[in-house]
């Protein structure tokens, strides 16, 4: 097997995991407690106490609290351990065979690249709405993906950078250069749609030493501003992502501010306005983790109250119901059939768990080799000549 056939197969391995892990991911908020969560269970299952990390492992749970800390502020954040998923969670699913070959695939990257996957403490998605404009126009959200790990930011920038040769620009901001590539599909397609204007735009920049952003222009140079003390991420929606720091992906977010955001209620750019309602209706919490057997689910969606918690509990519960009913991929259905949703007080509290042998089925169904479709190929039929009836000649009268 050749190294770039390798080194797909590698990342095939990874982002088909991935997928099967954010598959099961449903909508949760920042308010729910761990315990309670735990308590939900059709069938509780007995937990035993987590593992009391080892020096080495909470220094490096700090590093990556310390390093998310000072990312820009965001109303919604995906974050992902690639190194958890490496070392701790794919063993548990893929055939020796398979997992060696990841294993050679990841060598093969790192000698390649630069960048080793399983070194890569952190990747977290960030979203943030933006208020509209002074004449009231409608912004698309900014993103960001920010990559953090034992690998050298400068390798990857230069490799970033001679991928990019005679595209990108660099730009100078704070203390920071970053390099900046037009989108030459999206911005045409901007020309006539203005809204797209925002997205035709790349920006990559290094961070520190070993962190690394991309994302939309405005919001990279956000991340340089947070790194010097400016508009840090809230911390309480930074606590809320990393409850669980030993999960293997987790989400949080908060809808409600994103929504008065985008419809004026704050203001807009140019003039911002108090907000009239700082309700935490709709923020959520999504955690993945593993343990020997199974992977869990955990978290809510706040709901402020009990009788909106049991409306959204309905509402959630009919959608289930028909997204249950739709899916032809057993897996999906044994997933979806085994969320829990249970309305409180003030909460929707939602748990599921997955057996590592469904998850490791999924993974088998969708890197095997796709079988050709059978073509059949039917001799055309000829059609017989149709016969030229000859006409009688008629003799001429004396």
């Amino acid at each position: 097997m050749n190294n770039d056939k390798l080194i797909r197969l590698t990342w095939k391995y990874i982002c088909t995991f991935l997928i099967a892990l954010l598959m099961m991911a449903p909508a949760l908020s920042p308010t729910a407690r761990a315990q309670g969560v735990q308590s939900i269970a059709k069938n509780p299952v007995a937990t035993s106490a987590p593992p009391v990390p080892t020096a080495k492992e909470s220094a490096a749970l700090q590093n990556v609290l310390t390093s998310l800390a000072g990312l820009p502020e965001a109303d919604m954040l995906i974050y992902i351990s690639p190194h958890r998923i490496i070392a701790d969670a794919a063993p548990r699913v893929l055939p020796e065979k398979d997992l060696a070959g990841m294993r050679e695939g990841l060598s093969k990257m790192k000698t390649e690249t630069g960048i080793d996957p399983s070194s890569i403490d952190y990747v977290v998605l960030q979203v943030r709405f933006k208020k509209p404009t002074a004449d009231l126009n409608f912004s698309l959200p900014e993103f960001m993906v920010v990559a953090s790990g034992d690998f050298k930011a400068a390798a990857l920038m230069a490799f970033a950078q001679e991928a990019g040769k005679g595209n990108m620009r660099d730009e100078n901001y704070g203390s920071k250069t970053l390099s900046v590539i037009t989108i030459d599909e999206i911005a045409k397609e901007a020309e006539k749609t203005p809204l797209l204007k925002s997205l035709s735009e790349m920006a990559i920049v290094m961070l520190n030493g070993n962190t690394i952003a991309v994302g939309t222009p405005a919001y990279v140079k956000a991340a340089i501003d947070a790194g010097e003390g400016k508009g840090r991420i809230s911390p309480d929606l930074l606590s809320s992502l990393m409850r669980d720091p030993t999960a293997l992906a987790s989400a949080a977010g908060s809808p409600w501010t994103a929504f008065a955001k985008t419809f004026a209620l704050l203001g807009t750019e140019n003039n911002p306005r108090a907000s009239k309602c700082d309700s935490k209706l709709g923020d959520y919490y999504a955690a993945i983790t593993t343990d020997g057997t199974s992977f869990k689910l955990r978290g809510a969606m706040n709901a402020d109250n009990p009788d909106t918690a049991k409306i959204i509990k309905s509402l959630l519960s009919s959608l289930l119901q028909q997204a249950t009913g739709l899916t032809t991929d057993k897996n999906a259905e044994a997933v979806l059939s085994s969320l829990v949703i249970t309305p409180t007080e003030t909460e929707v509290l939602v748990q599921a768990e997955v057996s590592q042998q469904a998850v490791a089925d999924f993974i088998r169904e969708e890197t095997k080799p796709k079988k050709p479709e059978a073509t059949t190929t039917s001799t055309p039929t000829t059609k017989p000549k149709p016969k030229r009836r000859r006409r009688p000649r008629h003799r001429a009268r004396p």
